[in-house]
């Protein structure tokens, strides 16, 4: 017996399915002209996705460099206070 998640999860794969086989069908009776249009729509989007992920990659990469150097200074001042009470 199928639960109502399983009825859920199929009913999106068979939509997942239909959708791809319409845009194959779309595509494979679109004009050269239409099929150039749509190559060069999804190049730019992967243009646009590749350089937001290499902005958010320096950010993160800057960002770790940051928490790094400040965990680095945290341990000297906390070796400087555990000098100063050994002492």
């Amino acid at each position: 017996m199928t639960t109502r998640n399983q009825n859920a999860g199929i009913a999106a794969a068979l939509l997942g399915l239909a959708g791809g086989l319409f845009a194959w069908w779309k595509y494979n009776n679109a004009t050269p002209e239409e099929k150039e249009r749509l190559k060069s729509k999804v190049n730019d989007l992967g243009a646009k996705l590749k350089d937001s992920y290499t902005e958010v990659e320096d950010t993160v990469s800057d960002n770790l460099a940051s928490l790094k150097n400040k965990l680095a200074k945290e341990k000297e001042n906390i070796s400087d206070e555990i000098e100063k009470v050994a002492s």
